[in-house]
């Protein structure tokens, strides 16, 4: 299989998301960790993993945002901002941002080459989308893989990816079928 032309980033496949004790728990993690593994294969050295960390210090409406969910004010080595084991495990290439976009200039570059993402991950309504829009302003084609993504809860997930197919052609939403086709 050749790779597939893009660059694949699987947006805060993390412990804070995927337990389910979390106050910020994922309900189809394992769904989106499936849609994950069957894609990585086709992208091989082109994924970037992200993090999402919380900041040194909150700043702005942050500070508001962590005044709500104080349990999340830890440091970036702390357990809860750890890839899950399996992707762990996978991530030769990580971006931390203490932000919901995942848009940064690290990304950024390995995008470059091809000018062509996908976002896998979660969560689709808040991570994803933040990363999606911010990539397409940039000029980036994104491709949002459906099924390989999963949101706060199944309405939400929906709508995200309803309004992030609202952006075609900056934006397409598809299928984890659809992304590794794209390899073949």
């Amino acid at each position: 299989m050749t790779t597939a032309p893009g660059h694949l980033a699987v947006i805060d496949m993390q412990r804070v998301f995927a337990e389910p004790d979390s106050p910020w728990a994922t309900p189809r993690f394992e769904e989106a960790a499936a849609g994950v593994r069957r894609l990585l294969p086709a992208f091989a050295e082109d994924v970037t993993f992200t993090r999402f960390i919380a900041p040194d210090k909150p700043a702005g409406s942050w500070r508001a945002y962590y005044d709500q969910w104080p349990f999340a004010l830890q440091p970036s080595d702390a357990p809860l901002w750890r890839l899950t084991d399996e992707f762990a495990a996978e991530a030769r290439h990580l971006v931390d941002a203490p932000t919901f976009g995942k848009w940064t200039p690290a990304l950024a570059e390995r995008v470059a080459p091809t000018g062509r993402l996908f976002l896998a991950g979660v969560s689709t309504d808040c991570c994803v989308l933040s990363t999606a829009l911010a990539a397409a302003d940039a000029g980036a084609e994104v491709l949002v893989v459906a099924d390989a993504c999963a949101g706060v809860d199944d309405d939400s997930h929906a709508k995200a990816l309803h309004v992030m197919d609202l952006y075609r052609p900056l934006i397409r939403v598809v299928t984890a079928a659809e992304a590794v086709g794209e390899a073949s």
